[in-house]
């Protein structure tokens, strides 16, 4: 990722938990998200968070019992996030289509809202791939936003599809998730093989 992108994002990092979804500090849509999360994770799992921002989800999963690891391209929102979290999850700054991490060293990689930023998603995921464990878990929460970015659900599930043999879509209309009503396509996509 370019220097510009980590300017960006350490702009954003002062107010970036003030959306409903991304600080999650109201109870209904902390709920959701836990709700939504956490029955994909088996018990007692690796986490590795992509492009976790100020680590919110991060920590909904350390605090659920998985060891995490949080990576970050803005070092303002890792410093957010370490804040956040304390000692309970082991956050890094670098770039998420090239994580620092061994092979076969997670459980769970998850990302949210990442994967359609980056330069060439099929060359990240399949980075992504080789960090999971033999039946490990891709957890991928995307969208097409009314402003025309994004990856459509078809085509997430079409890169996926090139690395995993799985790829299944649930449709992310509860606005619980959201703090508001939505009226753009968001999803999480889900490959166990």
């Amino acid at each position: 990722m370019s220097t510009d992108a980590q300017t960006f994002w350490d702009d954003q990092a002062a107010t970036f938990d003030q959306e409903p979804d991304h600080g999650l500090l109201d109870p209904t849509t902390r709920r959701a998200w836990a709700d939504l999360l956490l029955p994909l994770v088996p018990p007692g799992s690796s986490v590795v968070d992509l492009g976790c921002g100020t680590g919110s989800l991060s920590v909904l999963l350390a605090e659920a019992g998985h060891d995490v690891r949080g990576l970050d391209l803005s070092p303002r929102m890792v410093e957010a996030a370490r804040v956040k979290a304390g000692a309970r999850v082991r956050f890094t700054v670098g770039d998420a289509a090239t994580p620092p991490y061994p092979p076969a060293s997670a459980d769970v990689v998850l990302a949210r809202h990442v994967l359609w930023a980056l330069p060439d998603p099929g060359a990240a995921l399949r980075t992504w791939v080789s960090l999971l464990r033999p039946h490990g878990r891709l957890v991928l929460v995307e969208g097409r936003w009314s402003t025309g970015a994004g990856l459509t659900a078809a085509r997430a599930e079409s890169l996926v599809r090139e690395v995993r043999e799985e790829a299944v879509v649930e449709r992310l209309t509860d606005p619980a998730l959201w703090g508001r009503e939505i009226d753009d396509e968001r999803y999480l996509l889900l490959s166990t093989r």
